[in-house]
């Protein structure tokens, strides 16, 4: 254990704070976790290893493979202020942490507040009564005020002169409410909107593709449609899942975005906890929605959840795979319909949807790059593109998205279309539109318009929602 003080008188009852979840709304030992896998996702048996070691160790191990950036942690502004107020009034400040002293000191050197620290090294975890017994030998019992936020510093608020507890649980807070001296500080709830945000909510409308191939074959019936919204269902809890995942392995990344900082999890609106507790359980409603499909469906949502999980901690980091990546996911939307429903795939359908889908996740980085050279931001240590690499992505981008208007015409052409369109030579009408949907999309994000997921602003731009509209009434003209 590592005690910093500075030298000096002491008025008494100095103020102690605890870090994880109290003066930051995070879990570094969690954080540092999922960084670290999602930079080396092979190093999962290395890490497992070093927890037979213990607690300390593993935080040990897991502090110098990866970095925190004190500077863009979500801090507890009530917390602060409580810090604020000791230090004016003359009282000595420290931290004291189970996180590792690696971490600590740099929080307490960007800060510039704490008169001391307390921290877990190799050999020592310093958390509950290990906090206490080392609390209590400093400063004695009743000694000092402590600040916490968990059921775990019960052991060290047994012994302050006043208790300060952010976020507490209620059984906890009963059995806090007995002690002298309590100040029950309130942090802002997780509301319905947090969770909508970080669960993607809105990105659930690329799901529909599961309804594209029942739309493609013309089957309206109502056992197709009971069983495509049971795997749109899967689909959305799965992608949820996965979201969530995601952003535990990037949180150091969004939090230096000038628009990903605002996310639930990076911003600390949802602590890591709570969407620990949500990743299983979105996990097990999809694969309750499995049971009532053909397990060729089960099948390919976890083709899909494998792939999405491979993006998150490996893919993602690879230059142009990622973009394949992409395109495939979408891709397994349709084949996950096809596969609810029976219906088989046209191979033109698949054809199609591997261009547009590239050209939209090429457009996708293209976009983030153009933040990135604006904001004058670090390259990003999760990609594999560089600042310069704009002109080709959007050159890829446009020649992905020709090749699917060339795609398509050559649909129109064959003998397939004739099978189940009355009228294909409507059909011509769509190409230009497609066209011109697609290279507005690129101009757009060439003007720094496009903030956001390609197929998210389409949504919402009403000039691509036109289009589509028109589209729609084309293909019913057709059939």
């Amino acid at each position: 254990m590592t005690l910093t003080a500075l030298s000096g008188k002491e008025p008494s009852y100095p103020l102690v704070v605890d870090l994880d979840g109290t003066l930051i709304a995070t879990d570094l030992l969690i954080e540092s976790f999922f960084s670290y896998l999602g930079r080396s996702p092979a190093g999962l048996p290395f890490l497992a290893l070093s927890l037979f070691r213990g607690r300390a160790y593993l935080k040990d191990v897991l502090a110098s493979r990866t970095q925190v950036d004190a500077a863009t942690l979500p801090y507890h502004q009530s917390v602060l202020a409580l810090i604020d107020e000791a230090r004016a009034q003359g009282r000595p400040v420290y931290l004291a942490t189970a996180s590792n002293e690696r971490f600590a000191h740099a929080i307490s050197a960007h800060l510039g507040l704490f008169d001391g620290l307390f921290a877990s090294n190799t050999r020592h975890n310093l958390a509950a009564s290990n906090k206490a017994k080392v609390l209590l030998e400093v400063f004695g019992d009743k000694g000092f005020d402590y600040v916490g936020n968990h059921r775990d510093d019960l052991a060290i608020w047994r012994h302050a002169n006043r208790c300060h507890a952010i976020g507490l649980d209620a059984r906890s807070s009963r059995t806090l409410n007995t002690f002298s001296d309590v100040d029950i500080i309130e942090k802002p709830r997780q509301t319905i909107k947090i969770w909508r945000k970080a669960l993607r909510v809105h990105q659930y409308a690329k799901n529909v593709l599961v309804f594209m191939p029942a739309l493609a074959a013309h089957d309206f019936s109502i056992h197709t449609f009971v069983q495509t919204s049971i795997a749109f269902a899967a689909f959305c809890a799965a992608a949820s899942a996965i979201y969530l995942l995601n952003d535990l392995a990037d949180l150091g990344d969004d939090r230096q975005h000038p628009s990903k900082k605002k996310r639930p999890l990076a911003s600390g609106a949802l602590s890591v906890h709570a969407a620990l507790m949500a990743i299983p359980l979105l996990a097990l409603f999809a694969l309750i929605a499995c049971l009532f499909l053909p397990w060729m469906f089960s099948l390919t949502l976890a083709g899909y959840v494998a792939l999405t999980t491979g993006y998150s901690f490996w893919l993602k980091r690879k230059m142009l795979g990622d973009v394949v990546g992409l395109a495939l996911l979408y891709t397994a939307r349709l084949l996950g319909g096809a596969a609810a429903t029976g219906i088989v795939l046209s191979e033109w359908l698949l054809a199609f949807s591997l261009f547009v889908f590239t050209s939209l996740a090429l457009i996708k980085r293209y976009t983030e790059l153009l933040v990135r050279l604006d904001g004058n931001l670090p390259e990003s240590s999760s990609r594999a593109y560089r600042k310069d690499d704009l002109f080709i992505l959007a050159a890829v981008a446009a020649a992905c998205g020709t090749n699917a208007v060339t795609v398509f015409s050559l649909y129109i052409s064959s003998s397939a279309v004739r099978e189940i369109y009355t009228r294909p030579y409507i059909l011509w009408l769509l190409p230009p539109i497609l066209l011109f949907l697609l290279a507005r999309s690129l101009m757009v994000a060439h003007r720094r318009q496009m903030n956001d997921d390609p197929v998210i602003w389409a949504l919402r731009d009403r000039t691509s929602l036109i289009a589509v509209g028109i589209s729609a009434l084309i293909v019913l003209t057709a059939i």
